[in-house]
């Protein structure tokens, strides 16, 4: 489905049904170099089960045309501008890496509008090695091999998705790249991660339930650079909920049926919330 946004056609995978706005609704936002395709178990299985589901492509990324995000908080606004042109009131954020603080930037800003916040391998400060950075804008292609081997905890699960996750990587990557000849979305999301300082903040203004949805395995964003932020988020007297997934960096496809049972649980158990 396309919307307008912000004056740009803006792509939302709804889970193979029709957008209705009397469904409770769940926003998916993917990391850097991503789509909505990382989020295809969960966003479909939500779909038929009574959600509205817009699983977003960002601004200059895939099939979404506008200008890429240059910061979280470009992309928090975003994700309020995109509620507004569907009339949506109250919606569920789930975000992914740099996914999930846009999640949590909009969260504090939106207020009670979102329902639900579940932060999936989150790290706050989200720093990025700047070996890593300056790759990404010089060589590209090797930048992307170094985050496929090193944000997975295995290459191929036996069990799961069903495909070569290192290989699926690699090639969605590649694509999203391309996508957006203008501007180096790999290099822009990176910066934008590295450089958001208003976690703390953020987390101190959410209004709801949050869940932190963390890879055992995770070498991007460990589980001890959470820490902070939900210590942040209990000392605010949030109602915090932590899962630990049994994956590494891309919990969407090395743990799909766990990710999912984690996400779907915390919505349906808060659902009146």
């Amino acid at each position: 489905m396309y919307v307008q946004v912000n004056s740009a056609q803006t792509y939302c995978y709804t889970g193979g049904k029709p957008f209705d706005a009397a469904k409770p609704t769940v926003v998916f936002i993917h990391g850097v170099l991503n789509d909505h395709s990382v989020w295809a178990l969960q966003s479909r299985y939500m779909a038929n089960h009574g959600w509205n589901v817009l699983a977003v492509d960002l601004p200059g990324h895939s099939k979404s045309a506008g200008d890429a995000p240059a910061s979280v908080e470009q992309a928090a606004d975003f994700v309020g501008a995109l509620l507004d042109a569907l009339s949506i009131q109250r919606a569920a954020l789930v975000g992914h890496s740099w996914g999930s603080l846009i999640a949590l930037e909009a969260a504090a800003r939106l207020g009670a509008r979102v329902s639900h916040l579940v932060l999936v391998g989150t790290a706050y400060p989200m720093k990025v090695s700047p070996a890593l950075i300056e790759a990404s804008q010089t060589d590209p292609e090797q930048a992307l091999r170094m985050v496929n081997v090193f944000s997975r905890s295995t290459l191929a699960p036996p069990s799961g998705a069903g495909f070569w996750v290192y290989g699926a990587g690699m090639a969605l990557g590649r694509k999203v790249l391309r996508s957006n000849p203008q501007v180096n979305v790999f290099h822009r999301g990176f910066v934008a991660c590295d450089s958001y300082s208003h976690g703390e903040q953020a987390i101190a203004a959410v209004q709801c339930p949050v869940l932190f949805a963390l890879g055992t395995q995770d070498q991007m964003t460990a589980p001890k650079a959470a820490q902070g932020l939900i210590q942040a988020a209990r000392s605010a007297d949030k109602d915090v909920q932590i899962v630990h997934l049994p994956a590494g960096h891309h919990q969407m496809t090395e743990a799909p049926d766990a990710t999912l049972f984690a996400i779907r649980d915390f919505l349906a158990r808060r659902i009146s919330a």
